[in-house]
């Protein structure tokens, strides 16, 4: 896309607290580590050897080494809008390349629109796509996208925080997102399989982790006096490895 297109994409920008948090141990490790060993256990179908991933949304680039270590591919594009981030992600493709697990891995980090993807049709294996959809506006014409690059057969890994997250007094406090968006987990896997993607429950994850626990951020259950269970609750998040159909 040219700068005057870019300029135009829209956009909601994030709190200094939000990009600052983007590049702690608890995102990293709490956040995006424990979403990739899930998608990875949700995939039932075979990946090629060394894979090429889009990782869509790749924010600081913190995701580029946990990738190579759980898919060992062969290339890695790192797309996002917010440059100061995507300038921190280049760093980090260095240095992940300089480190053993990330050295057979080619990453390049592109500044861009997830609705409108600068990669050719049916060029990638796997999309990820981790906490990136409830920033996006455009977010069928992403998923449009997603699957325009994905190769027949290939696998869009999704994990997204629903709106029962994203719309908590916490969450509206400390971080910025288009409210008008976002959607529930049934939603969103709905408009995942409108958009051409195949999927069964066996491909489905709902967590219902500590952190995505707004009101008290499960400390209640902690304590044993709360357990709400599947179905009698509200999802505060969902994961699915879904495969390109047709």
């Amino acid at each position: 896309m040219s700068s005057s297109e870019l300029s135009r994409v829209p956009f909601v920008h994030e709190t200094a607290f939000g990009i600052w948090f983007l590049r702690t141990h608890t995102w990293e490790h709490h956040v995006l580590r424990v979403a990739i060993n899930d998608l990875k256990g949700l995939i039932d179908t075979p990946l090629p050897d060394a894979p090429v991933i889009a990782d869509v949304g790749c924010g600081q680039g913190i995701s580029f080494r946990l990738l190579a270590e759980a898919f060992r591919p062969s290339r890695i594009i790192g797309i996002d809008y917010h440059t100061p981030s995507l300038d921190l992600a280049a760093e980090a493709a260095r240095a992940c390349k300089a480190t053993s697990a990330g050295s057979a891995t080619d990453i390049e980090v592109l500044h861009g629109d997830c609705a409108q993807l600068a990669l050719p049709s049916a060029s990638v294996d796997i999309v990820f796509c981790h906490q990136t959809f409830h920033h996006l506006v455009e977010q069928e014409r992403a998923l449009a996208e997603f699957h325009r690059v994905l190769k027949p057969g290939g696998v869009l890994l999704f994990a997204e925080s629903t709106e029962a997250y994203i719309k908590s007094w916490v969450i509206r406090l400390l971080f910025r997102h288009p409210m008008h968006v976002q959607k529930s987990a049934d939603g969103y896997l709905d408009m995942i399989r409108q958009a051409g993607f195949a999927f069964t429950s066996r491909n489905v994850s709902l967590p219902y982790l500590w952190w995505s626990r707004a009101t008290d951020f499960g400390l209640l259950e902690r304590i044993g006096l709360h357990r709400p269970k599947p179905g009698k609750r509200r999802e505060t998040l969902v994961n699915v490895a879904a495969v390109k159909a047709g």
